[in-house]
């Protein structure tokens, strides 16, 4: 059961309007990286969740990631109806507004429609909250570009809101991969891995290049100078099946 409580998560104030960042904002309206995105990623993952404080976690998200996509298109509402002058008129030529009318529509900042394929969700919670914990950084990096390019002190303040609420889903992923044993620990699901998994291959030969670090050192993992084929026989070695390696 849903109810809709008629206020703001925080109040959305701007200070005159500017049309050409309403359509910026629509980037967190209807775009990959946007609300709506996040909203139905986290609802939907819930679905595939076991433990019950998780899914409660992802309930909760969810719900506040709705919750942001009123805020973002409150201000896109408030940037349409308020703007002014040569700014107005440049953004009100654009299809993104002209034809469809002032206020949020789900499409990125380009005129894209959203589409479902920007909901990520795989069926097991380990893979899903490291997928939530990347969406959230693409998400942090938006947000911190749009308080850049703000072009009044209430969107900024309203933008710095929402990109801090990002880095606490962040930080609430990552408690809960850490609460399954998960957060350090990239093995999961039933099919074991084979014997390359410690093995880093240079691949990228450049001489003073091939820096190393954590990454490719010992005792985490085996560096491979040379990279051989994997799982291959020699090519020396005759398969006894093979009727032309037989002698005659």
């Amino acid at each position: 059961m849903f109810y809709h409580d008629k206020k703001l998560m925080y109040d959305v104030k701007i200070d005159g309007g500017d049309p050409q960042f309403a359509q910026m904002l629509l980037e967190q309206f209807g775009g990959a990286t946007g609300e709506l995105s996040a909203a139905l990623t986290y609802w939907t993952q819930s679905f595939h969740v076991e433990d019950k404080a998780i899914r409660d976690m992802l309930h909760d998200i969810a719900i506040e990631e709705f919750s942001h996509l009123e805020m973002v298109g409150r201000m896109i509402e408030q940037h349409t109806e308020k703007g002014t002058g040569a700014a107005k008129d440049a953004a009100y030529k654009s299809t993104l507004f002209a034809i469809r009318g002032i206020g949020p529509h789900l499409v990125d900042s380009q005129g894209q429609a959203w589409t479902s394929a920007y909901v990520n969700e795989g069926g097991n919670i380990i893979r899903d909250l490291r997928a939530d914990i990347a969406a959230e950084a693409g998400a942090r990096q938006t947000y911190e570009a749009l308080v850049k390019l703000a072009p009044d002190e209430g969107s900024k303040k309203a933008l710095v809101f929402l990109l801090t609420r990002e880095i606490s889903h962040t930080q609430m992923f990552m408690k809960a991969l850490e609460s399954l044993g998960k957060l350090t620990d990239p093995l999961f699901g039933n099919v074991q891995p084979d014997e390359t998994v410690n093995l880093y291959f240079n691949l990228s030969k450049d001489g003073p290049l091939d820096l190393r670090g954590p990454w490719n050192s010992e005792s985490a993992f085996h560096y491979v100078e040379h990279p051989e084929p994997q799982g291959q026989l020699p090519q020396e070695v005759n398969n006894p099946d093979d009727e032309h390696s037989r002698p005659s």
